[in-house]
């Protein structure tokens, strides 16, 4: 189950409109995808910064995950998400070793990536998420 690399840094924002222009001209990174994903209620959007990507996420919805989040916690860091070769192989191997999953098998995510999410509770209170084709 060892992860390849981080595949993206998940950040948590109120609006991409006013987001997206403070990573493009303060940090000099181009957008490169705009995507909505219905089922999460979410609109995100992509930056590479060397091989690991920058997700910002719009909630669509105030009840869907991300605006739950942010009216919880505000604008910020969501999760981090891992590179895995096989998702439902490394979500079963940690729940085979006590992490409790969101997710017990993988199910699509943006950029048509196959997603699977650890509990917070089980991970020392980050939000991890094993991603790969």
């Amino acid at each position: 189950m060892k992860p390849t690399h981080i595949e993206h840094i998940g950040i948590a924002v109120k609006s991409l409109d006013e987001a997206i222009p403070f990573y493009e001209k303060v940090l000099g990174l181009e957008c490169y995808a705009i995507e909505e994903v219905a089922d999460q209620k979410v609109k995100t959007a992509f930056f590479m910064v060397g091989q690991t990507k920058i997700e910002l996420l719009e909630s669509t919805d105030p009840e869907g995950p991300i605006g739950k989040f942010i009216e919880k916690k505000g604008q910020g860091i969501h999760h981090i998400a891992f590179a895995q070769e096989n998702v439902n192989d490394a979500l079963k191997q940690a729940e085979e070793n006590g992490v409790q999953l969101i997710d017990r098998t993988s199910r699509k995510g943006a950029e048509g990536l196959n997603i699977g999410f650890l509990h917070p509770k089980s991970t020392f209170g980050v939000l991890m998420e094993f991603c790969g084709k």
